[in-house]
């Protein structure tokens, strides 16, 4: 899985910190999700799934490039376990 990083400012070394302490805590979690949901079927490969962290309005959303198919079988699920995400803190002014 990959993480696109979505910032209104750009991403400094402090910024760039916390998206690693971010995507470290949110990676076992939607692992997680993911392997109770598709596992049989993506084989626990889940190199195609993107998904964008929105850094100024604290949003997780599965990005565009991961297969509409996989999308449209997780969506609810994923916006009702991740859309309402708060970030851990202490967050640097984004």
């Amino acid at each position: 899985m990959k993480f696109n990083w979505i910032s209104e400012k750009e991403i400094d070394d402090s910024l760039k910190k916390f998206c690693i302490d971010l995507e470290y805590h949110l990676r076992p979690r939607i692992t997680r999700f993911l392997m109770e949901r598709l596992e049989l079927e993506c084989e626990g490969d889940f190199s195609s799934f993107y998904f964008d962290v929105d850094l100024t309005s604290e949003k997780l959303r599965i990005g565009p490039k991961t297969p509409l198919s996989l999308t449209q079988k997780i969506i609810f699920d994923f916006q009702s376990e991740f859309g309402t995400f708060t970030f851990p803190q202490p967050k640097p002014s984004i």
